[in-house]
């Protein structure tokens, strides 16, 4: 019985998958997470034409594709990750660890005089499977992320990150709300439904 019930998940797993790799091959986007930054964009109204946004660990460069289109010719997406990332119509990418002088240095040359509107991060470390050493790395990520954009984010700025509910989320919550007048948590349907992730958009960033 057990197993049976297992095949039956895995298939449902998979053909959930597939239709956002189907959708994103068909409709030309480069990742299922674009679907995501989409929905988050629909339900908050994130990006505007002519915004500049920050899009943190953002290899291989879906929320990247997301933002540059909704920005248009006159908005900015400034990209950085670690990992490489292939070139895209109106977005900058900066290659390395953010956290480091040489790479933010680069990234705020990029920025110029430009008022950040939005910062983004999807970013998660590489899943052990192991929850004690899991969370604390992928809180690590989100404070990091957080740090970046008090430092770069206009007055009235928004932030959005991926978190994964466990130990360390409810202090999160409390940290962002000393930045932000409203910090609301958002579950797209396109965040497969056993997954812990959930997106934090703080809007109205007070310096």
């Amino acid at each position: 019985m057990a197993k049976k019930g297992n095949t039956s998940k895995g298939w449902l797993k998979e053909h959930f998958d597939d239709e956002y790799v189907k959708r994103s091959q068909r409709e030309g986007y480069r990742s299922r997470a674009c679907y995501k930054l989409l929905e988050l964009n629909e339900k908050d109204r994130l990006i505007q034409p002519g915004m500049t946004v920050i899009d943190l660990g953002s290899a291989p460069g879906g929320w990247s594709q997301v933002a540059a289109e909704l920005v248009g010719h006159k908005g900015r997406v400034i990209a950085s990750d670690i990992l490489p990332m292939d070139g895209l119509a109106g977005v900058d990418f900066v290659q390395g660890d953010f956290t480091e002088e040489q790479v933010f240095d680069s990234i705020m040359k990029i920025i110029g005089d430009s008022p950040v509107d939005l910062v983004i991060s999807d970013m998660a470390p590489n899943m052990s499977g192991m929850a004690a050493v899991d969370q604390p790395q992928s809180m690590y990520l989100v404070e990091l992320a957080l740090d970046m954009a008090r430092q770069v984010l206009k007055p009235g700025g928004v932030f959005v990150a991926k978190v994964f509910q466990g130990e360390g989320f409810d202090q999160l919550l409390r940290d962002m709300r000393t930045s932000f007048k409203t910090v609301q948590s958002r579950k797209p349907a396109a965040s497969r439904a056993r997954s812990r992730e959930v997106y934090q958009v703080g809007k109205g960033f007070k310096p």
